[in-house]
């Protein structure tokens, strides 16, 4: 550990009244399990002017820093040998607007914590991704989103945000002032600062009345262009490729009164961990995924098609989803009239199909399907970003930016942390032919396209990212092999930028990551 860091540690970092919150030791793993990795401190800040602190050391020590929340993303963004910083202390509400709606608070407060401090004051956030874990500023920096046509993503809801540089300066930016720097900031992917606080625009607290229904994706496909999506405000899919039926959620704000959704007995522990151990069994003998498919998610939503269940829930409840497993996932964007087609096409190439099968679509894909089998179901969403033209669009916005945007996240779970053996062929053939359909990946999943296709599915958006960042982090503090590996320019290595050079797997699954300098 450098001299300067050391003294600061030793000396609990007060010599200048600003605590140093540092510990040794800590071990650093995804959510998932994917990777783990070795921080040389692990820093967890309680004020603006510790977290300015850090980076001021951090500068002089020579080394990088990465923010981590929840560490939901299953990918290696933030695997690191030197700083890591959590924000989970930095977590308060600092001001609540009750004529405006508007709410600041500090960057680290997860988004369950928002959402239960929010209903107390009659209010909640407009939209929500699947699951509420994640900090708000890990959400926005990453893309998250919901599934509704008159919705965009988490960020379009940001009014205004701090974020401290590698400089050591906390700089204010909204669509106002310092424009780019505030682009450039809703979908940071931690390589551009520390963002310390956000003013978010909040509505009037809702109740969402769900329907769910499930029944042959022939059906899915007809209502596609007409009705399905536009429904109701809040719609999303799952789609089961061996039995070729999908489950389609729709909900509605309602002022009637609260009730729970219906219980089965295979709800909870039991389904759990029957499907646990049959996805662990498949690992052996992969056939029997198409079976697991039938029974699992008949026994879950109903084996005859048109089973349907309902409930009246808090938005901050109806919008969330129960993740399961340690899974990769993998995610892409693409324009909201591909659907059906990819959906066919990829279900061409799983299942086998001839041209004289009814569903049968050319898949195209040039890659062997022989002995590929997958998990299920494959999660369907959707966005509109272009609803608000005037609002500053992230430079990095994966969305289509001329019209709705589908998203397709394909699973793998991981049984007891195991690898599932088909997901390396599976994500090559569904990334090759996302990009056959004009899609582009979501940066916080497990994708395997890297800077070359990157540069040309961003183009321009991707230059002026570079330049606000390379402007801000001109040393590469926040830069790491991720970052190099997608989103920055080909060149040398910056000066504070870390380069993995080990990488083996881990006694927990994944791969541990501690050869980074």
């Amino acid at each position: 550990m450098h001299p300067l860091a050391a003294a600061e540690l030793e000396g609990s970092g007060t010599s200048d009244g600003i605590p140093f919150r540092a510990h040794r030791r800590h071990v650093h793993r995804t959510w998932a399990r994917t990777f783990t990795s070795f921080p040389e401190l692990y820093l967890q800040p309680e004020s603006v002017a510790e977290v300015e602190k850090i980076v001021s050391l951090a500068r002089r020590c020579r080394r990088r820093l990465v923010t981590a929340g929840c560490g939901h993303s299953p990918s290696n963004i933030t695997c690191t040998s030197s700083w890591l910083l959590n924000l989970d202390h930095l977590n308060k509400i600092l001001k609540i607007d009750g004529k405006t709606g508007q709410v600041t608070m500090q960057a680290g407060i997860r988004l369950y914590a928002l959402c239960n401090e929010l209903d107390r004051h009659g209010l909640a956030m407009p939209n929500l991704g699947s699951i509420n874990e994640q900090s708000i500023a890990g959400a926005i920096s990453t893309g998250t989103h919901g599934s509704s046509l008159l919705h965009g993503l988490l960020s379009e809801d940001i009014v205004s945000l701090r974020i401290t540089l590698a400089d050591g300066t906390t700089r204010f930016c909204s669509p106002d002032d310092n424009r780019d720097l505030f682009r450039a900031s809703l979908l940071s992917l931690g390589a551009l600062g520390i963002i310390t606080e956000i003013t978010m625009q909040a509505v009037p607290a809702f109740s969402l009345k769900w329907k769910q229904t499930i029944d042959t994706d022939r059906k899915l496909f007809d209502a596609w262009p007409r009705d399905l999506w536009t429904r109701s405000e809040f719609v999303r899919v799952w789609w089961f490729p061996y039995t070729r039926r999908a489950v389609v959620w729709q909900a509605q704000k309602t002022q009637e009164e609260e009730r729970k959704p219906a219980k089965s007995y295979y709800d909870g522990a039991l389904g759990y961990y029957v499907y646990h151990n049959l996805l662990f069994l498949a690992h052996f003998v992969p056939r029997i995924l198409p079976w697991v498919e039938w029974f699992v998610f008949g026994m879950q939503y109903g084996f005859k098609n048109g089973s349907s269940a309902s409930a009246i829930q808090p938005s901050r409840d109806a919008l969330l989803l129960n993740c399961l497993y340690s899974q990769f996932v993998n995610e892409w964007a693409l324009p909201l009239e591909k659907g059906p087609e990819a959906l066919r096409r990829l279900s061409s190439w799983l299942n086998h199909l001839t041209p004289d099968d009814p569903d049968y679509l050319p898949h195209g894909i040039p890659f062997s399907n022989e002995g590929l089998y997958i998990h299920a179901p494959v999660e369907v969403r959707v966005s509109d970003t272009t609803l608000r033209p005037q609002a500053p669009r992230p430079f990095l916005d994966p969305t289509m930016p001329d019209g709705p945007t589908l998203y397709l996240n394909a699973i793998m779970y991981r049984p007891y942390w195991w690898d599932p053996p088909s997901k390396d062929r599976y994500y090559e053939g569904f990334e090759w032919l996302m990009k056959d359909l004009g899609g582009r990946p979501h940066w916080a999943k497990n994708f395997v396209t890297y800077r070359p296709e990157i540069e040309a599915l961003f183009g321009k958006d991707l230059d002026a990212f570079r330049s606000v960042r390379d402007e801000a982090d001109p040393q590469g503090m926040f830069v790491g092999p991720w970052h190099r590996e997608r989103i920055m320019a080909q060149g040398p290595k910056l000066e504070l930028e870390e380069i993995e050079t080990k990488r083996q797997p881990g006694t927990m699954g994944g791969f541990t990551v501690s050869g980074l300098v």
